[in-house]
């Protein structure tokens, strides 16, 4: 017997638990999780956050959760591009589609054009789900819409919506590995990690104009000659459709190139492209071994493999849970993105380089009080763990401060094995930005891991890149600048404040620093580029950068970490 264009497998395991009958009223379980996490995001839900519960919830088998996760974190990511070619397919602008609606729309054009899902098993199946979650009306335009999307391939659609845009890597590639879905059928996932519209119509008004055949949609549109797309400069609208990001987005990216000066003016173009498909690849998933609490070896024996960079990270196999390993279990190590640990080992290397300088002076002053390092927002605390585990061994005194109750529990949860084995950890409720005139010149090491837009981190975090506007900027620069003053004031004279960012926006990285620091005499830059270096563990991986770029920024396209920024800042002896 044949069901959508592939052989039926007979195996129990690769069955769905539902009658064909239920699939196509109701849609199956794992498309239904898929669409329930989707409109949780769109209320406000972190997806990292939001499925993991879910999935634990409605007890899948790992075939179908594996499918739920792709539909969510796949649809996240390129609902950008998915977005153009349903309005397309649809005739009318995406504000004039309710949002279920359109959600469930994203699900159905990832299964034809990002899964592979076959075309007929496809569409029945999200009809399926269509009917049962926004009725039989929008069933009807959802099998419209999606029969349009089937008639071409990606290619061939971003040909029509995206014109001038280079293909990205991912229109392209073939499928390597296979999975069967929940209606028995096959699919190519394209990520397996774990981890919102205008003024709308009315579903009537949706099902009123599915009474054309089929149930209303728009002639097909023809695909233009692709060779015809003239050269010259990225046409960034177009780019932004094809690859997925925001527009105001891609410009921001393409500047912080450029401000970096990791790309030229002749690179730029080609680097933006390569930045933007690393975003749309899921990352590995990273952990790190905590100084003194956890050996890296130990991740090792448990099948993870070397970091790249951090003498402290591995890299978890494809598809691994780190929940199984006991050190992560134990909080003696943690999932933590490579980039983030180099940031406190840069920082630490700093403060114990100053130190070095001091005890080499000679001075007549009493001998110094125990140090006392500070991490102005702490939460949710992964690098304030780090961060205790290093203070262990130097005695040091770490106060971490966070604005909220929830997310100070959260540190207080991370920094627990650290205070298990000896670190003396405080963590405080306050806000950030009043510490430096509450308590200052009172610390040695001050963390600044400011709030900012996120756009370091889209490939672990898709859903960011939706939330945010041109409008968060502003409000963003105006705190960091804030925090960033605070923190300088509540360095002791020769402290080391280290301010990061998991963005590589130039406005809030840079800029915000040399802002700061230009009414200030009392505080010189380091150069965070060579105390990285000091900590990687292949230094030919971040190479000399000029004298007037003290400034390190990691990259995913380059380093293969988050977008993670470093200024360090060290506050003149008296």
């Amino acid at each position: 017997m044949r069901h959508g264009g592939q052989a039926r497998r007979s195996e129990p395991g690769r069955r769905s638990a539902q009658r064909p009958s239920e699939r196509g009223r109701h849609g199956d379980p794992a498309r239904r999780l898929a669409y329930d996490t989707l409109r949780a995001v769109a209320d406000g839900a972190y997806a990292n956050l939001d499925l993991p519960q879910r999935l634990r919830g409605a007890r899948l088998d790992a075939r179908d959760a594996a499918f739920a996760t792709e539909l969510v974190y796949g649809v996240t990511r390129l609902r950008g591009r998915y977005d153009a070619i349903i309005a397309q397919c649809a005739g009318r602008p995406l504000e004039r589609i309710d949002p279920p609606v359109l959600d469930v729309l994203r699900l159905g054009a990832h299964q034809l054009l990002g899964m592979r899902v076959p075309a007929h098993a496809a569409v029945d199946a999200t009809v399926g789900l269509a009917r049962g979650t926004v009725g039989a009306g929008a069933s009807a335009f959802t099998n419209a819409v999606l029969r349009r999307i089937s008639e071409k391939s990606l290619d061939e659609w971003l040909a029509i919506v995206a014109p001038t845009a280079p293909p990205p890597a991912d229109t392209t590639s073939s499928p390597t590995d296979t999975a069967s879905s929940p209606t028995g059928t096959t699919w190519t996932p394209t990520d397996t990690s774990p981890v919102a519209a205008g003024t709308t119509s009315s579903v009537a008004e949706v099902a009123s104009s599915t009474n054309l055949d089929p149930a209303g949609a728009p002639e097909s549109p023809t695909t233009p000659d692709a060779s015809a797309a003239p050269p010259g400069p990225l046409n960034l609208d177009d780019v932004a459709v094809a690859y997925s990001h925001p527009v105001w987005i891609v410009r921001a990216l393409r500047q912080a190139l450029l401000a970096d000066g990791v790309s030229t003016t002749d690179s730029v173009d080609a680097d933006l492209l390569e930045l933007l498909e690393a975003d749309n690849t899921p990352a590995d998933v990273t952990l790190v071994a905590r100084p003194g609490l956890a050996e890296l070896d130990e991740l090792l024996d448990a099948g993870a493999r070397p970091g790249a960079l951090s003498p402290v990270g591995a890299i978890l196999k494809s598809g691994g849970d780190p929940g199984r390993l006991p050190a992560v279990r134990e909080g003696r190590a943690a999932v933590q993105d490579e980039g983030s640990q180099l940031l406190v080992l840069a920082l630490v290397a700093a403060y114990d380089a100053s130190i070095a300088a001091a005890t080499t002076t000679p001075s007549t002053a009493p001998p110094a009080e125990a140090a006392r390092w500070l991490d102005l927002c702490a939460g949710p605390g992964g690098k304030a763990a780090l961060l205790a585990a290093l203070a262990i061994p130097r005695g040091a005194t770490l106060f971490c401060n966070e604005i909220g109750e929830h997310r100070a529990d959260l540190v207080e949860s991370a920094v627990g094995a650290a205070m298990d084995a000896g670190a003396e950890v405080f963590v405080g409720v306050g806000d950030g930005r009043t510490i430096g005139a509450e308590e200052p010149a009172s610390f040695d090491l001050v963390l600044l891991d400011a709030p900012c837009t996120g756009l370091g981190a889209l490939r672990r975090r898709p859903d960011a890149r939706w939330r945010r506007t041109p409008a968060d900027v502003a409000d963003l620069i105006a705190l960091q600048e804030e925090l960033l003053a605070s923190g300088l004031d509540a360095l002791r004279p020769g402290g080391v404040l280290g301010y990061a960012t998991c963005s590589p926006h130039d406005a809030e990285t840079r800029q915000v620093v040399e802002r700061v620091l230009r009414d200030r005499d009392d505080v010189q830059l380091l150069d965070a580029n060579a105390f990285l270096r000091d900590v990687v563990i292949d230094a030919t991986r971040l190479p000399q950068r000029a004298e007037n770029r003290p400034f390190a920024q990691l990259w995913p396209h380059v380093h293969a970490t988050d977008a993670m920024f470093l200024a360090l800042i060290r506050r003149n002896a008296e």
